[in-house]
């Protein structure tokens, strides 16, 4: 390793820092339209719970996987060396 890497002046790696947080969000969002959709369609379709009990699953799959996917993730600083990350 270089003994003196310093990445403080090069605007390609933050570039790619801000590219690979944005592909990271956008997984996170289309796994949680995932894993709501197949939920809610399992359970319309497949159980007795119906229309109904597939709706209410799916918003508190949404809103849990929301909470915890995505949120979380947005409010992350870019800078890898800040305190908190």
């Amino acid at each position: 390793m270089d003994a003196d890497f310093n990445d403080t002046g090069k605007p390609e790696l933050l570039a790619h820092e801000r590219t690979y947080h944005g592909f990271s969000i956008l997984l996170r969002w289309c796994m949680l339209g995932l894993a709501t959709t197949i939920s809610t369609l399992t359970l319309w379709f497949a159980s007795p719970a119906g229309f109904w009990g597939g709706l209410i699953i799916g918003i508190v799959v949404f809103a849990i996987g929301y909470a915890i996917l995505v949120r979380r993730e947005e409010q992350q600083p870019l800078n890898l060396w800040v305190e908190g990350r």
